[in-house]
């Protein structure tokens, strides 16, 4: 068992600044796997957790199973010491601070899911002790920490008499992992935190500084959870209007959208390049507008332009086929006798991740 100290805040982050607290990262996707590499590189003795033995018994073997995270990595960090990967969350009483990478998709009716988030926060409640930081860093609505992690916390803590922002301590600070990108990694994107308490706010702020220098804090969870949104949600309505835009050229003849922004792009203030496509893919951009656009409809108001977006770019992939079966009618060949080679079936260049891609729709 690691050595606990009184359990306050200030002994929390004399532990963090010192290095000398456990850190455990629930969930080793994509999100969960670089941060285990990135606390573990700068000595804190990291746990990580995960349902999937496959995924353990590679870590624990140095191997990596993720393509930005090279199993040269993973080696090192096991034979030092400072990672170990289990499927025993009984861990989680060990370690002082938690985060929570767990996946956030939505629902067939596209409502979002929070099977994950649940489970992990039920699994973390069950082994929460006196001093400990939550983080919750999956992609989400806001409110979820307040609503969803945090009942299951309080439903631990108060038995106990433990307070929130002094026994305990609840954050959301939202993942910004762009998969295949070499030049923003985890160690040097600026992050986002915001805690439930301004002492929540500061651990975890605090925990965050050891592996990444540009943090930025905000008031509330629920401010944090919002800015992400903003992210994806952004490029996913500027997505839709170039391929909107795409396809007016299209039927207009004779006129190259790729060609209309490079242009456009020569104005050096006022716009921003984007390109169309045959669709979104990946976690989160196609997934986040139907999460604003859910959690608005509880306040009775409508999201219009941004659900409008997506439906935009969902469109596209079916706009592509019909494309090739016009191509495919201008040539000697029946359209059943025609073959058709697609390259890439990623959501994006330079990935092997097809999740929601528009090649495999």
């Amino acid at each position: 068992m690691v050595q606990k100290g009184s359990g306050s805040a200030a002994d929390l982050k004399q532990r963090i600044q010192s290095h000398d607290a456990v850190v455990g990262i629930v969930g080793l996707g994509y999100v969960g796997l670089p941060l285990v590499v990135e606390f573990s590189r700068v000595g804190m003795k990291t746990i990580g957790l995960d349902v999937d033995t496959d995924k353990v018994e590679k870590l624990n073997a140095g191997v990596s199973y993720i393509q930005d995270i090279p199993s040269s990595h993973i080696a090192p960090i096991v034979e030092s010491g400072h990672f170990e990967a289990t499927v025993d969350f009984d861990a989680l009483s060990q370690v002082d601070v938690v985060f929570i990478c767990v996946p956030t998709p939505i629902t067939s009716s596209k409502e979002p899911d929070m099977t994950y988030v649940r489970l992990a926060s039920e699994a973390v409640a069950a082994r929460l002790h006196k001093g400990q930081l939550i983080i919750l860093r999956s992609t989400t609505y806001p409110g979820t920490t307040e609503d969803v992690l945090l009942p299951e916390l309080r439903k631990a803590a108060d038995p106990h008499g433990w307070e929130l922002g002094v026994d305990y301590f609840a954050s959301f600070s939202p993942e910004r992992v762009d998969p295949g990108n070499t030049t923003w990694t985890t160690a040097n994107t600026p992050i986002v935190v915001g805690g439930v308490t301004p002492v929540c706010t500061d651990l975890a702020a605090t925990v965050t500084e050891q592996i990444v220098a540009n943090v930025h804090r905000v008031s509330s969870p629920r401010v944090a959870e919002m800015e992400k949104l903003l992210e994806n949600i952004f490029r996913s309505v500027n997505i839709a209007l170039v391929n909107e835009l795409a396809r007016l050229c299209d039927r207009m003849g004779g006129l190259s959208m790729w060609e209309v922004v490079d242009a456009a792009a020569t104005k050096p203030f006022g716009f921003m390049p984007f390109y169309p496509g045959p669709g979104l893919g990946g976690h989160c951009i196609p997934i986040d507008p139907y999460y604003l656009s859910w959690l608005a409809r509880r306040y009775d108001f409508e999201t219009n332009f941004i659900t409008l977006s997506a439906r935009t770019n969902e469109e596209m992939p079916y706009y592509v086929v019909d494309a090739v079966i016009k191509a495919v009618a201008m040539q000697p060949v029946a359209l059943r006798d025609a073959s058709v080679l697609v390259l890439g079936a990623a959501f994006k260049r330079n990935v092997d991740d097809v999740r929601h891609s528009p090649a495999i729709r």
